[in-house]
């Protein structure tokens, strides 16, 4: 089965799409057959940092049911054993994926037969982004030193837990537990996610006990991106044991990439950044995060749709 890696930001620039394709060509030249999925819904540019000018299929298509199998819109790229399924050609209401095809392409995607799949997420906090976030109990976060984006990064990791939870109730039922959190806890508990399960397992101890094995088996990871000379280089740890105190909840720091004006040339010049610039400190940086990712990898694939 699959090892399915969601890869989120809380913003724009982050650098989701370079880390994603460059993993991918890492992962694909150490023999694993890999996919790369751009889930940047509305805003795909993947299919540029893997030599991709101008694809013949796009997730539109099966979306679209033009192809019958989400399969069927793979694309081969020049690097051996790494897949594309684009986005370069998404309608524009695809941003605003309807929640049946959401599920048909989140089931679509588990039965993809592919030992590594990455999935170039969305920057921001969208249902979409989140449901396609949970589709793994792995995922990354990427954030940069800045206080805009970590700010950003705290708030997406407390959003993609409340919809995990959420996603167990119905409108009515969710409403119903905000307003008993509030009337123990007191006002600004709702935002809270230790507040919400407790009550969740008190009033609901079934879905407490499946969402707590949940929470306790998500490994997800968070990466410092962009970092330079003059920013502090423990700061990912401390933005990780930061979440945990205030939320509770538990992000494993993965790494810090250094910041390199020749991933910019590289980008630009459409040329793979590993291969042009491989003896830099950010290649370096990569390779042992992509390791670093390899080796930790989860046993399952866990799909929560429901």
């Amino acid at each position: 089965m699959a090892h399915i890696w969601p890869i989120g930001g809380g913003k724009g620039g982050s650098g989701k799409s370079f880390l994603t394709s460059a993993l991918g060509r890492l992962m694909a030249g150490s023999g694993k057959r890999t996919l790369l999925i751009d889930l940047d819904l509305g805003a795909a540019n993947l299919h540029t940092l893997v030599d991709i000018p101008y694809p013949a299929k796009s997730l539109s298509d099966f979306v679209k049911k033009k192809f019958p199998l989400l399969e069927n819109v793979v694309l081969e790229t020049p690097v051996p054993n790494l897949f594309l399924i684009s986005g370069a050609n998404d309608t524009l209401d695809i941003a605003n994926l309807p929640y049946e095809q959401k599920i048909k392409t989140l089931r679509a995607i588990a039965k993809l037969g592919y030992e590594c799949i990455l999935l170039d997420l969305g920057a921001g906090s969208s249902f979409n982004t989140m449901d396609f976030f949970l589709i793994s109990q792995n995922g990354i976060f990427i954030a940069t030193p800045e206080p805009t984006s970590i700010e950003n990064i705290h708030r997406l990791i407390r959003s993609i837990y409340f919809r995990r939870i959420r996603q167990c109730f119905t409108v009515m039922e969710f409403k119903e537990l905000e307003g008993e959190v509030v009337n123990v806890f007191g006002d600004g508990s709702f935002n809270k996610p230790e507040c919400m399960m407790q009550m969740v397992k008190k009033n609901h101890p079934e879905i407490g006990l499946k969402l707590a094995g949940d929470f306790t088996g998500y490994r997800f990871k968070l990466i410092l991106n962009q970092l330079r000379k003059q920013d502090d280089a423990a700061l990912g740890g401390q933005i990780c044991r930061l979440i945990e105190k205030h939320l509770g909840l538990k992000v494993e720091f993965a790494g810090n990439i250094a910041f390199d004006d020749h991933v910019h040339d590289a980008i630009c010049q459409r040329v793979s950044f590993l291969d042009r610039y491989p003896y830099t400190r950010t290649a370096c940086d990569v390779r042992e995060l992509s390791n670093h990712i390899i080796s930790s990898a989860g046993d399952q694939l866990q799909i929560n749709y429901s």
